[in-house]
């Protein structure tokens, strides 16, 4: 299976100079969890997670105050949608992330996230079938 089969074709993109609440407002309210960053003033494209979300206001910041550019990964891998979903696998856990934004034609064309290759590579829900229980902790 390709990327262009898993990946989601809808992306949430935002401006460097949107908060970090702005920004979480966003991806919440599209069940997301990264969105694409666009400044065609200095970095072009980079990609602001709900990760980054999290370690800002974990260190104390204001999110009401800290803008994405000061949070967006600027060095970003980028898929091809022809790529598979194994290249992208792979992708991810050797840079030690969930989400690579899909460049067509030089632009963003969607975004595949973990939970994308996890959807395609397991078997359907099936009403009837047994969910293991949970380990206790």
């Amino acid at each position: 299976m390709l990327v262009r089969d898993a990946m989601s074709t809808v992306v949430l993109t935002i401006g460097p100079a949107h908060t970090l609440r702005q920004a979480a407002a966003l991806m919440s309210a599209r069940r997301v969890g990264a969105a694409v960053v666009l400044d065609p003033d200095g970095t072009g494209i980079g990609i602001l997670t709900e990760r980054d979300v999290l370690n800002s206001v974990g260190l104390g910041q204001d999110p009401d105050t800290e803008r994405a550019h000061a949070h967006t990964t600027t060095d970003v891998v980028f898929a091809a949608p022809s790529w598979t979903l194994e290249e992208a696998a792979v992708a991810m856990a050797h840079g030690g992330f969930r989400h690579l934004i899909v460049l067509e034609h030089g632009g963003p064309a969607g975004i595949v996230s973990v939970r994308d290759v996890i959807r395609c590579w397991a078997p359907r829900r099936q009403p009837d079938r047994h969910v293991p229980a949970q380990v206790p902790a």
